[in-house]
């Protein structure tokens, strides 16, 4: 498979990564792992720099020269102002603010802003004079360093192919110069009344016809492209569902879609209304500004868009005040586990009311597999009946992203404690039907959107109930007691992490591997809960009937 970047080697650089990530994305699309996007250009296209848009970058340098130097004038001190700035330092100095015997820091108070007022003019004269100098002394040394901020925005604004340093480069810049040197001898032409604006440099000359504008880029269509990329490398396996929700409502505030004209003012306004809406400061900081810039971050450094908006656009977060341990106590985590493994389904007569056997199944063994592996809770809930094994007498999880989605990307074996097994859960692996055990998700390309769905609903489901303590998250509670049990017992926080799923913190953590026989010591020094008050009561997955 290949993809034509041009004939011009500087360019294909610019079109190289680009093109590799839209090939990986077709490679992983061909094998079934992905849907197929809209199809789309990653890459905006370069233009080459025409004699056209030469004319037109000069011009628009000479003319927003003048511009900005009427509007300075316009800001500039009257006769009315500098006189009334005058009197006001007569009564100062009237009043003794201004004895010398106090110090020169004295007089030199009282006269500034009379000073500033009466020598703005010639100030501004000075330093128009001295730039224009300074340009007719680089021009004639070949230095164009005073221009190039200007030549890169023109070239960058226009996405055109020149490359700096190159000859195009230079000799943009070398016109630019003399736009700029014109247009100060006008403005210092106007000091002395004379208002004729029409330049005397030959190169600088008003274009025939207007300039193209340059195309669009559409926001929707670069976070497409973000996601299409970001998947090919085995990320953001639910395509992004979480985002895109936050990318249109961005579009729906600007009033417009195109990535190019959004500014750095524009996310900040948008954050401020995120804000005033009621949204928490932790939301809008880690999902919709988290969304926004690795989008624009991606666009900017594979040269989609000239500049990153989002660069320096945060939230404050405050700091969360902890009144309590993050997981729960043994008597807390009892309390969840006794009511999970005994809970039965309501009864209805309308079947459309009536709990998935998944679901049922998760309340039972969700919570008890959390709190015996210390796992992330939709890492359980993605569990396939495959992941399940026995070797050697003992009952063993498979953790892997091929089941839905793994936060470091690898798979990892957690042994299962004998109080799991005591109550039942290998039996109720034997019956399952192959596939997933806690969501009926058909393929493995909804694999991940099923078993956030699940958790979602048992998170819900224990609030309910009110099992969960104010400052303990669901999702987590068993995650912290698992932690903090295995430093209890001494046990090597590098054997907790490889059950857990943390990633190393040092070098050395990437040396030898943790093998299921030193994750099973931990596993089995974990004392039984008190579940002995409440009978288990299995439910048969392979029965198709609504439960």
């Amino acid at each position: 498979m290949t993809k034509a970047l041009g004939g011009d080697l500087r360019v294909a650089d610019q079109k190289h990564a680009a093109a590799v990530a839209r090939l990986q994305a077709q490679i992983a699309r061909a094998a079934g792992s992905l849907p197929l996007p809209a199809p789309i250009e990653l890459e905006p296209p370069l233009r080459a720099l025409t004699p056209e848009l030469q004319e037109h970058a000069v011009w628009q340098h000479y003319t927003i020269l003048l511009e900005h130097d009427e509007q300075k004038r316009a800001s500039m001190p009257t006769p009315e102002e500098i006189e009334a700035e005058h009197e006001r330092a007569m009564k100062r100095i009237e009043a003794g603010e201004g004895d010398p015997s106090r110090g020169p820091v004295a007089v030199f108070n009282v006269s500034t802003d009379f000073e500033l007022k009466a020598g703005a003019r010639h100030f501004d004269h000075q330093l128009r004079a001295r730039r224009l100098a300074a340009l007719q002394a680089g021009l004639y040394a070949g230095d164009t360093r005073l221009v190039e901020l200007a030549v890169q925005k023109f070239v960058s604004d226009q996405e055109l192919t020149v490359v700096p340093g190159s000859s195009e480069w230079r000799d943009l810049s070398h016109k630019f110069m003399r736009a700029e040197i014109d247009g100060l001898a006008r403005t210092l032409d106007r000091d002395r009344g004379n208002f004729r604006d029409t330049p005397t440099d030959p190169v600088v000359k008003q274009p025939a016809n207007p300039l193209q504008a340059v195309a669009a880029i559409p926001l929707l269509q670069l976070f497409r492209d973000y996601i299409a990329t970001r998947q090919a490398i085995g990320k953001h396996k639910d395509g992004g569902a979480n985002w895109e929700s936050v990318i249109v409502a961005l579009i729906k505030f600007l009033g417009h879609g195109d990535a190019r004209k959004i500014t750095r003012r524009n996310l900040l306004d948008w954050r401020d209304a995120l804000m005033k809406s009621g949204k928490s400061p932790k939301t809008v900081s880690d999902k919709h500004l988290a969304a926004v810039s690795a989008i624009l971050r991606w666009a900017f450094e594979n040269e989609h868009l000239p500049t990153n908006e989002a660069q320096t656009v945060r939230q404050e977060v405050p700091r969360k005040v902890q009144s309590r341990e993050k997981g729960y106590t043994s008597a807390e985590a009892e309390q969840v586990l006794r009511a999970s493994i005994s809970h039965m389904p309501l009864e209805t007569s309308n079947p459309s009311n009536r709990e998935s056997p998944h679901i049922t199944a998760a309340k039972r063994w969700v919570p008890l597999l959390c709190a015996f592996t210390g796992a992330r809770v939709t890492e359980i809930t993605q569990l396939r009946k495959e992941d399940v094994r026995e070797e050697g007498g003992r009952w063993i999880l498979r953790i892997t992203p091929e089941a839905g989605s793994v936060k470091t990307g690898q798979y990892r074996d957690v042994p299962l404690h004998r109080q799991v097994i005591a109550c039942g859960f290998s039996d109720f692996v034997r019956t399952a039907k192959d596939g997933p055990l806690f969501h009926n998700a058909k393929t493995p390309g909804r694999y991940l959107a099923g078993a956030r769905g699940t958790a979602g609903k048992l998170s819900q489901w224990l609030n309910e109930l009110d099992l969960v303590p104010d400052g303990v998250q669901p999702s987590y509670g068993m995650r912290h007691r698992f932690k903090t049990q295995g430093l209890e017992l001494g046990a090597s926080v590098r054997v907790l992490d490889a059950i857990q799923g943390h990633p190393g913190k040092t070098a050395s953590d990437g040396y030898g591997d943790v093998t299921i026989a030193a994750k099973a010591k931990v596993i089995d020094a974990l004392p039984e809960l008190n579940l002995s008050a409440n009978r288990l009561l299995l439910i048969d997955l392979t029965d198709t009937r609504p439960a």
